[in-house]
C-alpha cells in the first residue's frame, strides 16, 4: 500500500504543477497581454519580464509542491488511522 500512496502523491504533484503552469501562464497573458516568455527563440520578450515571469512561476511551483505534499501525507495519515473505514 507503500507504493500505491507514492504514486498517488507523485501524481497529484505532477497534475497540480501542470494545472499551476497553465493557471501561471493565463494570469501573465491576462495582467500583460503578451505570451508568457519561454525558450530561447523568445528573444522579443525583455530580461525583466523574463526574470519577473520566472520568479512567479518558481514561486507559484513551490506553494503548489508543498500543499500537494501536505494534502497526500494528510491522506496517508488519515489512512493508516483508520484503514477498514476507507
Amino acid at each position: 500500500m507503500n507504493l500505491v500512496f507514492k504514486l498517488l502523491g507523485a501524481g497529484v504533484g505532477i497534475g497540480a504543477g501542470i494545472v499551476g503552469s497553465k493557471i501561471v501562464n493565463a494570469v501573465w497573458e491576462k495582467t500583460t497581454g503578451n505570451k508568457p516568455p519561454k525558450g530561447h527563440d523568445d528573444m522579443e520578450a525583455s530580461l525583466r519580464s523574463a526574470l519577473t515571469f520566472a520568479l512567479i512561476s518558481s514561486t507559484v511551483s513551490a506553494v503548489i509542491q508543498v500543499l500537494a505534499g501536505r494534502s497526500t501525507q494528510r491522506a496517508i495519515s488519515r489512512f493508516n488511522k483508520t484503514p477498514e473505514v476507507v
